[in-house]
Parts: structure tokens; C-alpha cells; sequence
């Protein structure tokens, strides 16, 4: 947005942030927000403190610098304001699970280390966050975020004091604080539709063992080296001679990977699916959806836990549905997802939600380039926390302007497809 535009803006901005930053005690502090959210939303290039000021005609860089590194209002209270005000608003038809990078120089920025940065598709110096959204085909919104604290940082104790991390923050892997985040949700009132994820989430046994613990349904990306065992596959154990533990049921033939097993099934098996319409048309590509037994040491031992009496168990795997995509023009399937969802699921359905995460990915790109999630250059666990609510906060105000009825969307930034899939 211009200068302009944020102006007339403006009186909606302000009741905006009396509802949202109610919990905020001190109306000056209050007005820094405002402020600090009309900075992020004025074009410019770089959205740290000191630019933000600089365009502003009441920025101030020293208060907004207290405002966000060293004050003490609690950023949780606005972040649930923010979540139940804006999912009815979305209508979401599920949740996206996702972690996000930002890179960085040097060693003393909260969290940092060198790992895989997404930002980069690389190994690098950066900073990982947790994240869930809800997400409709038409807009999206992060709930609630998590700041991934690597494993160097447990024990670290210079660098934990130096950056203000709380004492009980330590690390937690990345699927787990997944479910932390919707556990958090749901003691907020709010609950998915269904959950979808990449294959960092989706190819995790524990992470899909923890949503069906917990009632979520599931359509989640994994890789094409998980195997299965064909839904119809039954267990058995040979006959007990009365000495020693009697042998356990267990699948006597060889799991396949989904990939050969989707490969063998045929182009012919994959039907043509339509899930959206796209800026340059329908949305479509080719799709088979069948019944499957994930499998794997993990996976077995899960579901021995899960029985009623696990020294019994008659060693049947759970029966979910796998997803396969087989795009025109391509030597094999290129793409795999299980699903918990009924097995009566419509294929569209399953396609639709599949594919559903394009709509957070090109909101990332307003989150980053547009509303510079990634420019804060603080180092402390609170100024990271303030500054990553107040960019939610921004977006979620953008989002309810193009949701209303007279918004023109039709050129927003987060709006055009970018979806490589063809168009039909």
C-alpha cells in the first residue's frame, strides 16, 4: 500500500487495533501499534525500525524500538484475538502446517543455527518458525507461531540469558511444536477442519499419530519412499508349538513404496481432477486414490500402543487412503499424500486439499517481501515474538479489506496463482 491508501485507511485501521490490541494495557503502547502496522504496510523496501520511522510522519525509531524489543505486553492475548477474529472471516476449509526461515548473520540472534534454511533451499546460518494457518481457497491467515529453539540452544546458557529465552523454552522437534500450536488453538475454542502439511510433517508417523489421537483428520504430503501394505493385506502368525512367546502377527509380505506401487497401478488407473480455477484458467492434472496400510517399525509400534491390550494385538495396521498425482507429460507419478479422511472422500475433495497449501505460500510472500516478516533485525526472544504479531496482525487486517464484499482482489499480490499444475 501507498501513503495514500494507508490514510484512507486509516479510521478502519484504528478500530482494527482497539479490538486486537485490546489486552495491550497502556494506550500509548496502543498507539505504537498502530503506528508500527501502518509502517509495515507503507511501501518501502526493508521493513526494519529505523526505515519504517523514517517514512512515517509520526515514526519515532527509539519508541518503536522500546516497543517492540524491550516492552512487556504480552503478545499471546492479541495473537488469540486474532485467530477467533479472523477465522469465521475465512471460513477455512483447513489448517496448514508449515515452518518458515529467516536467514542470518552471525551467532547471537535468537534461536539461530546453521540448518536447513527454506528461504535458501540450503544448509545455512538462520532462524525456523513453526506455523499453523487457516486457509480457504480464497485467503489465509497464521494463527499462531512457534520459534523452532535448536538443540545447541538448550544448553547454552550465555546466549539464553543474552537473548532473554524464557527458562522453560528448550527444544522441541519441529512436529512437535506443531501439535503444541494446536493444542494452544483449541484451548482458544478453535479446532480444524482438517490438517494439511508437507512432506517435513506428513512423512512423520509420530506427527499423524498425534492428529488421530487427538480426532484431526489429515491430508498430508510425504515422500515416495514411504511404504505400504495394499489395504486388503492381512496379518498372520505361524502356528505356536506350545514352547517359548507365541509368535506375533505380523505382514508376511514386503511393504512397497508408494511410488512403485502408484507406478504399478498404471497411467490408465489416474483420472483427470479439477480443483481450482487458477488466473489462467481450470486448475488440473491426473489422480488415484486408494486404500493402504502404512508401514514401517514406527508405524507398527504406534498402532501396538494404540490397542486396547497391546500384548494382544492382532497386528493390523491402521487403513488410511493414499493420494497419488500423475501429471500429462511426466515419466511417473510426481506426487504422494495420505489422507485419514472417510473413504468415501470425493477425489476432488481429496485433490482440493491436497493442493490447498498453494494459498499460504503465496501469502508468505506478502508476509515476507510485503510486510517484512523476515526484515526484524532484534536479537531477543520477546522483540522477535512482538515483531511476528504485529506483521500477523497487519496481514490480517489486508485480509479482511480484500475479503470485504466491495474489495476489487482481483490484482492482489496474494491473490494470483503461482501453482505450476497445468491448466485444462
Amino acid at each position: 500500500m501507498d501513503a495514500h491508501e494507508v490514510n484512507r485507511a486509516r479510521a478502519k485501521l484504528a478500530l482494527f487495533v482497539a479490538d486486537v490490541f485490546a489486552s495491550v494495557p497502556r494506550k500509548d503502547q496502543r498507539a505504537k501499534s498502530d503506528c508500527y502496522l501502518r509502517g509495515l504496510m507503507v511501501d518501502g523496501r526493508r521493513k526494519s525500525i529505523q526505515a519504517m520511522a523514517e517514512r512515517l510522519p509520526d515514526g519515532n525509531e527509539q519508541n518503536l524500538q522500546q516497543f517492540v524489543n524491550q516492552s512487556t505486553w504480552d503478545p499471546m492475548p492479541v495473537q488469540r484475538r486474532i485467530a477467533r477474529r479472523m477465522v469465521p472471516r475465512i471460513g477455512p476449509d483447513a489448517w496448514a502446517v508449515d515452518d518458515v526461515s529467516f536467514p542470518k548473520d552471525g551467532r547471537m540472534s535468537v534461536a539461530v543455527a546453521h540448518q536447513y534454511c527454506g528461504a535458501l533451499g540450503k544448509q545455512a546460518n538462520c532462524q525456523v518458525a513453526v506455523s499453523v494457518h487457516a486457509v480457504s481457497d480464497t485467503a489465509s491467515c497464521p494463527l499462531q507461531w512457534r520459534l523452532f529453539v535448536p538443540r545447541e540452544w538448550a544448553d547454552d546458557p550465555v546466549r539464553r540469558r543474552k537473548t532473554v529465552i524464557p527458562e522453560e523454552i528448550g527444544h522441541r522437534e519441529k512436529w512437535r511444536l506443531a501439535l503444541d500450536t494446536i493444542d494452544e488453538l483449541a484451548g482458544w475454542g478453535l479446532v480444524p477442519p482438517v490438517v494439511v502439511a508437507d512432506a517435513g510433517y506428513g512423512q512423520n508417523a509420530d506427527f499423524r499419530d498425534g492428529l488421530e489421537h487427538r480426532s484431526i483428520d489429515y491430508v498430508v504430503a510425504i515422500r515416495s519412499d514411504v511404504t505400504v501394505h495394499p489395504h486388503d493385506a492381512l496379518p498372520t502368525a505361524p502356528a505356536w508349538s506350545g514352547n517359548g512367546r507365541k509368535p506375533q502377527p505380523r505382514y508376511r509380505d514386503r511393504p512397497s513404496a508408494v511410488a512403485a506401487l502408484a507406478d504399478d497401478h498404471g497411467r490408465g488407473a489416474f483420472t483427470e481432477v479439477t480443483w481450482r480455477e487458477g488466473s489462467r484458467g481450470p486448475m488440473c492434472s491426473r489422480f488415484l486414490a486408494l486404500r493402504v496400510r502404512p508401514a514401517g517399525v514406527r508405524s507398527r509400534r504406534l498402532a501396538q500402543a494404540a490397542a486396547t491390550d497391546p500384548g494382544s494385538w492382532d497386528g493390523v495396521l491402521p487403513e488410511v487412503t493414499l493420494l497419488a498425482e500423475w501429471p500429462d507429460g511426466a515419466e511417473a507419478p510426481t506426487g504422494y499424500w495420505l489422507s485419514s479422511l472417510p473413504e468415501d472422500t470425493p477425489l476432488t475433495e481429496l485433490v482440493r486439499l491436497a493442493k490447498i497449501r498453494w494459498r499460504i505460500e503465496h501469502d508468505y510472500r506478502e508476509l515476507k517481501h510485503g510486510l517484512g516478516l523476515d526484515h526484524f533485525e532484534g536479537r531477543s526472544w520477546t522483540g522477535w515474538h512482538h515483531h511476528v504479531t504485529l506483521v500477523t496482525a497487519a496481514h490480517a487486517f489486508l485480509t479482511e479489506q480484500r475479503l470485504a464484499p466491495k474489495a476489487d482482489t482481483a490484482d492482489s499480490p496474494s491473490t494470483r496463482s503461482s501453482t505450476p499444475s497445468r491448466t485444462c
